[in-house]
């Protein structure tokens, strides 16, 4: 498999499938509905709500901080997570202008 070259592409693109893959996965989208149904959350409780080990839980939490989607801040002896909603917005605002690409009635196929 070759090397991506994300250098040839727009901000924009590369941004959009950074997007695409951190939301790609299922057990993203549970955490991410989960922290929006109680507005924070302490990772144990994910634990609990999604079903998979902690480590694996710990994992996809990294991967949606990477992407600033969620923020942490640290409460005694945990972690408490939620929503970045600066960074929401923005995720929003692209998908929408990607999603939102018209066709001018073009025929495919």
């Amino acid at each position: 498999m070759g090397i991506t070259k994300s250098e040839i592409f727009t901000k924009e693109q590369n941004e959009l499938a950074n997007i695409a893959k951190v939301l790609g996965h299922p057990a993203r989208i549970a955490i991410l509905q989960h922290l929006f149904k109680l507005n924070s959350c302490v990772c144990g409780d994910l634990v609990d709500e999604i079903g998979l080990a902690q480590p694996t839980i710990s994992q996809h939490l990294k991967e949606l901080k990477k992407l600033e989607i969620i923020k942490g801040t640290i409460e005694g002896t945990s972690v408490c997570y939620c929503i970045n909603p600066i960074k929401w917005k923005e995720i929003k605002t692209l998908l929408s202008s990607f999603l939102n690409l018209d066709m001018n009635n073009q025929s495919c196929c």
